[in-house]
């Protein structure tokens, strides 16, 4: 016999075996003393249950999608779910506008609105066309325009550009290259008016008065913090500035420790100086957020803006952060309140970011989201869809007509094509679409992280397309598919499943299921997200009708 015990340490639960003892002769427990106990556990087990359910419970959006206002007074995160991340956010007025990394989808650069901070909008996107990877914006305003400053990753290597606006509803201007590298780019300004980016790695350059171009050299200004050797992160990574001035000070808040990797990576730091030259303070409250341990529901909580607000009293960082379990939604977008302190830092408020947190005063609540099913009556492209890494000019990859999406085929599979993808959210969810293929092309339901990784089903004139893990395998198509077809797939929590149907109305199941956890940054890189897609390959075009989203419980 073995003795366990069970202890609590940093909140999670320890098993310890000791050496195996003599069994001990133990008096008969009367039956109805067992029955109590039993109603007791039982009793205690479903408060637990309960206790869980509501933690992690959230409201639900269009289709049932996750959202965070409660309708209670309280919040619970993420405020946009699913693949967010880089989160920029501006105050303007009474208004808040928010922008995120888009990577190789094009058009990229959704631009979202809220009042409270909670609730989000979609605008519409900033660039429309490709000009590379594109991370980490900065959305800053300044002398009656907003700009976002976004780093670019193109054949030519590492720059940075400029995209700017009277309105964040656009339109914005075309792309000017400011040829300077490194990354992740803030904007500040002095108070003699004097521009500036920030990059990684504490360098700093002076802009031009337009904002338009640089205007000098790029120099260090800032060593960063180094947090204790012994902790779990990725590398130093120092990235991810955000300028804002405050009193006294200005302040700069940063990311460290890496957004991939181990789930206690990424957090947030922050530094603060007189001049914007420098030099820079570490603040004695480093860091100001940092996930403990993987016993967390929000991993890798990093790359935070700064913001007073709706009330001008409560301040909060905007961050994302990996959920656990769920590392293919990608970095989701995180809000959490933070206090000023009497010596003029800034301090986590102490609130747990898994459980409902009280909403923001002083706001007002925007339609938050948008249905993600498409009856292709109204160009979404853009707001709700964008192509991976698109080889040809966006305005030749698709049309519209009698109710249907027209997408031109590209590429062979999707390791050479430009499937169409939306970002969701859900733990699981179910889309089916209608399909009408050229004779020449390949249509095809998936869900899409990257070139390297997907899984899915297609039909050509001649073959079923069996797509998973990277790759694709031919069979013969069924007599009953023609050139017209339908598809469903359902990726519940990570399993796979796909149907396809000749009419819509009798479904058979593909002989095949694909579990896909693993398919997300930590193993194929490109900080993306597993998403819905769309797929038109070969030659011709592939027309899509009807695409239906459905959230599941």
């Amino acid at each position: 016999m073995f003795v366990t015990f069970v202890h609590r340490h940093s909140g999670a639960a320890v098993i310890s075996l000791k050496d195996p003892i003599r069994p001990m002769r133990m008096p008969p427990i009367p039956t109805k003393l067992l029955s109590i106990m039993a109603c007791l556990a039982s009793a205690a087990v479903s408060s637990a249950d309960r206790s869980l359910a509501a933690e992690s419970s959230w409201a639900r959006g269009p289709e049932g999608q996750r959202k965070a206002d409660q309708g209670n007074g309280t919040y619970l995160n993420p405020i946009l779910a699913g693949d967010r991340p880089d989160p920029s956010v501006l105050k303007h007025g009474r208004d808040y506008y928010m922008v995120h990394s888009s990577f190789g989808s094009v058009p990229g650069l959704l631009v979202w609105h809220s009042r409270d901070l909670v609730n989000w909008e979609p605008l519409g996107p900033a660039l429309k066309r490709s000009v590379g990877i594109v991370w980490a914006p900065d959305l800053t305003f300044h002398d009656g325009l907003f700009y976002i400053y976004l780093p670019v990753l193109n054949e030519k290597g590492f720059t940075n550009m400029v995209v700017s606006a009277k309105d964040p509803r656009g339109p914005w201007s075309d792309p000017v290259d400011l040829h300077i590298g490194n990354f992740d780019p803030g904007h500040g300004v002095s108070t003699d008016g004097k521009r500036y980016l920030f990059f990684n790695g504490g360098t700093m350059a002076p802009l031009s008065g337009d904002g338009l171009s640089v205007a000098g050299p790029v120099r260090k200004v800032y060593e960063g913090w180094r947090y204790p050797e012994h902790w779990d992160v990725e590398t130093f990574a120092q990235e991810g500035p955000k300028l804002l001035h405050h009193g006294d000070y200005y302040y700069m808040v940063l990311a460290e420790g890496g957004t991939g990797g181990p789930a206690t990576s990424h957090m947030v730091i922050m530094a603060r100086s007189r001049s914007l030259e420098g030099p820079w303070e570490n603040s004695p409250y480093n860091p100001v957020v940092r996930t403990q341990s993987a016993s967390e529901k929000w991993w890798s909580r990093g790359h935070a803006t700064l913001v007073e607000g709706p009330d001008g009293k409560q301040w909060y960082l905007v961050y994302h952060a990996y959920e656990s379990g769920y590392y293919n939604l990608g970095r989701q977008t995180l809000l959490e309140p933070v206090e000023w302190t009497a010596d003029g830092w800034v301090k986590a408020s102490g609130y747990d970011v898994a459980r409902p947190i009280p909403m923001p005063h002083g706001g007002e609540a925007v339609p938050h989201g948008f249905a993600y099913s498409d009856d292709f009556s109204t160009d979404k492209i853009g707001r709700q869809w964008t192509f991976f890494t698109p080889r040809i000019p966006i305005a030749d990859c698709y049309r519209y007509e009698q109710g249907a999406l027209v997408v031109k085929a590209t590429g062979t599979s999707p390791k050479d094509g430009s499937p169409l993808s939306f970002v969701t959210g859900d733990h699981a969810y179910e889309v089916q679409v209608e399909v009408e293929c050229d004779e020449g092309a390949t249509g095809a339901l998936l869900v899409f992280y990257s070139e390297r990784l997907f899984a899915g089903l297609g039909f050509s004139k001649d073959s079923l397309l069996e797509y998973s893990k990277g790759d694709s395998q031919t069979f013969p198509k069924p007599a009953s598919i023609g050139r017209r077809f339908f598809l469903r797939l359902r990726n519940d929590r990570h399993v796979v499943t796909v149907w396809h149907s000749p009419d819509g109305e009798h479904w058979t199941k593909h002989w095949m299921q694909f579990e896909v956890s693993g398919y997300h940054h930590n193993v194929a890189g490109g900080f993306l997200s597993l998403r819905p897609s769309l797929l038109a390959t070969g030659n011709g075009e592939v027309r899509f009708r009807n695409f239906r989203y459905t959230a599941l419980p």
